[in-house]
């Protein structure tokens, strides 16, 4: 690696040899992690901050200081509104990111996402059947949506890894496959939508819409395991993942059984999307938009590349959260609609760019 290294360094740099350069290499991107993480700090305390009523950075602070159990109107509207809320948004917004950079590595294409192969389609179906049927898992409705959400996610992410299978995993079949799985299910939420009552239909087109208004502490406790867990689990094999991202062929002659990874990982990307999507609803494009940043930033490598995209798609959500707030003074704009709006102008600056490969 060290000879690699070097041999494409700037002739400036090769005197130092390859390894002083690659120590600092790591040593910014250790940097941009946690620069990124401040940042997250930052947004989060705004986004406290910022509601139809402002408080200010220094009683958001007061408040947290004093816990729960203070007095104050600002430590209610703080630990009982607001601090659910935003901390459920930045588990969504990483847990986002984190799916979106795995797909994007397995399937060694820019496009790949959630949102843009169906997984989040497929988790909106199962929730709107959820809510169509008045399903309720041992007598808890909210628990119905959730297991809904995830077990269509992990039919949809199932489908296109079996399609995949039928054609030696070709990036360019699984990405085919993905779209036709986005549509399929597009057409049943259209189906589950026509069916339903006005009443229901209302329920399902708002959660469709994504919105953080039901966040709770319960939302942010159950979104938030799953994201530790979906973490615990990937960074053991980031060697594997950097490996991946390098070729299949090499990872194959590492000694890598890459079918297993991606099978594990797919279903990692849907237990993760599942977790976003089922209690807030759904979110495009942070899935797309967070690790496409990350990789401009500190690049291939799964071990600053994966942890950053999930800083950024926590990052990402939690900006969307404040513009949100702020187009209309007193009213909250579906935050969907805000990420959308974001997605898509990045993804034409990546396509003028020049920057997908």
């Amino acid at each position: 690696m060290a000879e690699v290294v070097n041999a494409l360094s700037p002739p400036e740099l090769r005197a130092e040899g390859g390894s002083g350069i690659y120590q600092r290499m790591q040593k910014k991107r250790v940097k941009i992690l946690l620069a990124t993480l401040l940042a997250v700090g930052a947004f989060v305390l705004f986004d406290i901050a910022t509601g139809s009523s402002w408080i200010g950075i220094d009683q958001v602070a007061e408040a947290l200081i004093e816990g729960p159990s203070g007095e104050s109107l600002s430590t209610t509207i703080v630990w009982q509104l607001r601090l659910p809320v935003t901390l459920t948004c930045l588990v969504v917004g990483g847990s986002l990111g984190l799916a979106g950079g795995l797909m994007q590595t397995l399937l060694a294409n820019p496009l790949a996402s959630p949102y843009t192969l169906g997984v989040s389609a497929a988790a909106g179906f199962g929730a709107a059947l959820a809510l169509l049927s008045g399903y309720s898992l041992f007598g808890l409705s909210w628990l119905a949506v959730p297991l809904a959400a995830f077990v269509s996610s992990g039919l949809a992410s199932m489908a296109i890894y079996m399609i995949g299978c039928t054609r030696n995993m070709d990036t360019k079949v699984l990405i085919l496959a993905g779209i036709v799985v986005l549509f399929f299910f597009q057409a049943l939420q259209s189906l589950v939508q026509y069916l339903a009552s006005p009443e229901v239909l209302q329920q399902i087109v708002f959660w469709l819409f994504g919105n953080l208004l039901k966040a709770s502490w319960l939302s942010f406790f159950v979104s938030g395991v799953i994201l530790l867990a979906g973490l615990v689990i990937t960074l053991p094999k980031v060697w594997a993942l950097t490996a991946l991202s390098s070729g299949e062929e090499r990872a194959q002659a590492l000694g890598i059984n890459t079918r297993r990874l991606r099978l594990q990982m797919f279903l990692l990307c849907s237990l993760l999307t599942a977790g976003a999507v089922s209690f807030v609803g759904t979110i495009g494009f942070i899935g797309l938009v967070a690790p496409h940043l990350a990789r401009m930033l500190v690049g291939e490598d799964q071990r600053f590349y994966l942890p950053l995209a999930t800083f950024m798609g926590g990052l990402l959500l939690c900006a969307s959260s404040l513009v949100a707030k702020l187009i209309v003074p007193g009213t909250i704009i579906p935050i969907g609609i805000v990420t959308s709006l974001v997605g898509v102008p990045f993804l034409l600056y990546l396509l003028v760019g020049k920057r997908l490969s």
